[in-house]
């Protein structure tokens, strides 16, 4: 199944480089039980926490993610 369009808004926005997790969940999370964008972008493997160094952790896109946005750019081009 191919990701939904806020699922590949969310990988594009971590994309160009790392975010930290805190900003990635102040954007992404939801309350909404239908509106799992953060949740299922994780479990997808389309992105992915890592440590920052300095004992935190950033969101990266992975290269699942990175293949699911060039499938969809080819779509869409």
């Amino acid at each position: 199944m191919a990701p939904n369009a806020l699922i590949l808004d969310l990988v594009a926005w971590v994309a160009p480089a790392p975010k930290p997790y805190a900003e990635v969940i102040d954007a992404w999370r939801t309350n909404c039980p239908r509106l799992t964008v953060w949740e299922d972008a994780l479990d997808a493997g389309l992105v992915a926490l890592r440590p920052n160094g300095a004992g935190g952790l950033v969101v990266t896109a992975t290269e699942a993610g990175r293949a699911a946005l060039a499938r969809a750019t080819d779509r869409v081009g």
